[in-house]
Formats: C-alpha cells, structure tokens, sequence
C-alpha cells in the first residue's frame, strides 16, 4: 500500500513519435485543445534502442508548434554530448537514462545547470536500486513500461509493483520527485498505474492513434479522474 499523502493532479503527455508527422500541427493542437499537459518526445539513435527516431531538430519543430512544456527522453548512448543541443531546442525537461550514465550526478547536475529540470529514465529489467543514491536530485523518475525501442507495445504487468515501490520510497524520503510511466499506456490501464503512484502518463498509439484525438485524450482523463486525491 502507497503512503496516503496528497496527490498531484496527474499529467497526460502525448508521446509525439506516434503522431502523424505528414500534419503534426494539427495533431499537435488537437491534442492541445483536448487538455495535454506537455508532450513526450522520444529521441533513438539505433544503438541504445533498436530503433532511430529523430533529434534535436523534431524537439526545435515542436516548439514552435506548441506553448505546452517538452518533456525529451533520450534513449541514447553518450547523452552528454547533446545536452546543450535539446536545450537550444526546447526541451523544458530532459530524461537520461541509468544504463548508460556513467557519471549520473555530473550529468543530471549538467542538466539543471544549463536550465533544464533533469529526469532519470529505467528498463523494465533495471532495478529500483540503481537509481536510489540519485532520487534526491531529480525533478522526475520515469519508468518505462515496455522494452523501449518501439511504439505499440503492451504494457508489462509487473510495472505496477515497481511504480508502488518507487512510490513508497519517494515518499518516505520525502522527496518531491514526478513518477512518469511510459509504455502501453491507455484508457484500460490508466487508473490502475494512478493508482499505483505515476504522476505523468505518457501515451502515444492511445492518443494519436486514435480517430478521435480528443475523445481519446478524454478516455484517459475520465479513467484516472477517479484516482486522484
């Protein structure tokens, strides 16, 4: 059981790779008008994820398509040498992950030092433990949900334990960090990853995927309505 403290109204970012990128202004704004609180954007290069996605310049694009915060996750190998890059393009927060930080503290501390607030991302198999000595220096933790790499994935049961420890060792520490949960996220599992102590869900097939970007933007948000405090 979650330590019963004030929840925060949970945010809903839609992951831009799953956008129709032949007219992401419009999908941009629908998900906008439709009560988006930042969007996602997930950034490949092949190696550290079997897949290549695209860089600082998609972030730069929507940027300008949107007043909403970015919320950049790189799912690279030697982040640091692109940090300044995602910052001139306008990321509001910046997520690196454990695996292939070899100096975590000096990253995450460049990050906060050039203005934006600094995330840590882990795989489904990475364990709580890795990342505990770095809690109190991050704005967010975002747990992954799927084996990253590809949109469209189901959502691995077993994340529900991990994001109810995360939260129970966030709150014991009394540390304000976000949880963020990303993959395989929908309208069928939402209210249950609330519940468990995610903050942020990240949604990509659910929402872009969809006819009806708002209808399944709403879906969501009635889902976890319930499960805040």
């Amino acid at each position: 059981m979650k330590p019963q403290s004030v929840k925060k109204r949970t945010l809903i970012a839609p992951s831009v790779l799953a956008a129709n990128f032949a007219d992401l202004q419009h999908d941009i704004a629908a998900a906008e008008k439709a009560g988006a609180d930042l969007f996602h954007l997930d950034i490949m290069d092949g190696h550290f994820v079997p897949n290549i996605s695209f860089g600082p310049e998609m972030v730069q694009t929507v940027h300008r398509l949107t007043s909403l915060p970015l919320d950049t996750h790189l799912m690279i190998e030697n982040p640091d040498q692109y940090l300044e890059d995602f910052k001139k393009a306008g990321t509001t927060r910046l997520i690196v992950h454990v695996e292939v930080c070899r100096h975590l503290h000096r990253t995450i501390s460049e990050i906060r030092s050039l203005g934006m607030l600094p995330g840590v991302s882990l795989n489904p198999a990475t364990p709580l433990s890795s990342i505990e000595e770095i809690l109190p220096f991050v704005d967010l933790v975002l747990v992954m949900s799927v084996n990253p790499g590809f949109g469209g994935q189901k959502f691995i049961q077993e994340s529900l334990n991990k994001i109810q420890r995360l939260r129970t060792m966030l709150d014991s520490r009394g540390i304000n960090a976000f949880i963020e949960v990303d993959g395989g996220v929908s309208a069928l599992n939402a209210a249950a990853i609330v519940e468990a102590g995610a903050d942020i869900l990240v949604a990509g097939s659910a929402i872009f995927g969809a006819k009806d970007i708002r209808g399944a933007l709403s879906a969501i948000r009635t889902k976890i309505s319930s499960k805040e405090l």
